[in-house]
């Protein structure tokens, strides 16, 4: 019976190149469907959306988003505090 080699180190898991605009850093969550994506950065307090391509960035306030659903086709952000809808969100230059 041979002894069994040592395993090789795990590689950094591959996200792809960010999408959203630099300065941001990591987002605490992020993800997608329908066409749409996300990234919610709470130390910056942005939330950056992708939908058809285009990059739209948002103040989120005090909201910590932890996720996302649709409503009619419109993304509604889960937060501690509830829902947060996009609409309700200033945009961020």
């Amino acid at each position: 019976m041979q002894p069994m080699k040592p395993m090789e180190p795990m590689k950094p898991m591959e996200t792809g190149p960010a999408w959203w605009p630099e300065g941001l850093g990591a987002p605490s969550s992020s993800g997608g469907q329908d066409g749409m994506r996300y990234a919610f950065f709470p130390e910056a307090r942005r939330l950056a959306v992708e939908r058809d391509g285009k990059v739209e960035v948002y103040d989120s306030g005090e909201h910590r988003i932890t996720g996302v659903s649709q409503d009619g086709g419109a993304p509604v952000f889960q937060g501690e505090g509830g829902a947060v809808r996009v609409e309700d969100l200033r945009r961020a230059d």
